[in-house]
């Protein structure tokens, strides 16, 4: 199930959305640099265990309020920041037409820190010292507040969603809103067993999209256009 596009135009460039999507493409290929992929997410990605200071192994080599911005723009594969890019450029521009450059960027920031803080939680009363040792990094956890905002503002928007090899537009409310129910699903599972979901923070998703709901209202300043169809 791949987004493409959505039906809602923009009063302007989206100018913070675009800023975002580069930055995090710039930090990417920082990763990729000088063959030191796997000491840059050691060095610079988030680790639960720092806020309790039960790390293992040495990690957490920052402090955990420097950590939960740097892993923000951090990611683990190729996959992982094209997914995360696609899902802020579809979604992210209406966003920040309705809240503006300056009140989308604190959004966006904050909901990366709501969903670091549910994740957070989570982890260290339901996992081992090892398991918060593990680190933490990608966009999601934001992009998932934004998503929560659009679910808020543009519910039945359309998106143009690839099945398989059809493309069929699906009202947004429908869409985010399946892909929360698993987000729901998964995270039952991973308290239940710990280790399952191959690594896959998803109560940082959880965390994100229920910030971006719930606060959406708090930074909008003007209601997005409608859609075209």
């Amino acid at each position: 199930m791949l987004p493409l596009h959505d039906n809602v135009p923009t009063r302007s460039f989206p100018l913070v959305t675009v800023g975002l999507i580069v930055t995090n493409f710039v930090v990417w290929f920082w990763e990729l640099s000088g063959g030191r992929f796997e000491r840059h997410v050691v060095d610079y990605s988030y680790y639960p265990c720092s806020v309790t200071d039960s790390c293992l192994h040495g990690a957490g080599h920052l402090q955990y309020w420097e950590s939960a911005f740097t892993s923000l723009f951090m990611h683990a594969s190729w996959a992982h920041i094209l997914g995360n890019m696609l899902f802020l450029w579809i979604f992210g521009n209406n966003v920040e037409d309705a809240m503006g450059h300056l009140r989308f960027i604190v959004f966006y920031l904050c909901a990366g820190l709501a969903a670091a803080a549910l994740q957070t939680f989570i982890t260290l009363h339901q996992s081992s010292d090892a398991c918060a040792s593990v680190p933490n990094l990608g966009a999601s956890g934001a992009i998932a507040g934004v998503l929560g905002a659009y679910i808020v503002l543009l519910p039945w928007a359309k998106v143009l969603t690839l099945f398989g090899i059809f493309p069929i537009y699906v009202p947004a409310i429908f869409f985010l809103g399946f892909w929360f129910v698993l987000q729901a699903v998964e995270g039952n599972l991973q308290l239940h067993h710990p280790t399952a979901g191959g690594g896959t923070a998803v109560f940082a998703h959880i965390g994100g999209m229920v910030f971006g709901a719930l606060a959406v209202r708090a930074f909008v300043v003007r209601k997005p256009l409608r859609p075209t169809f």
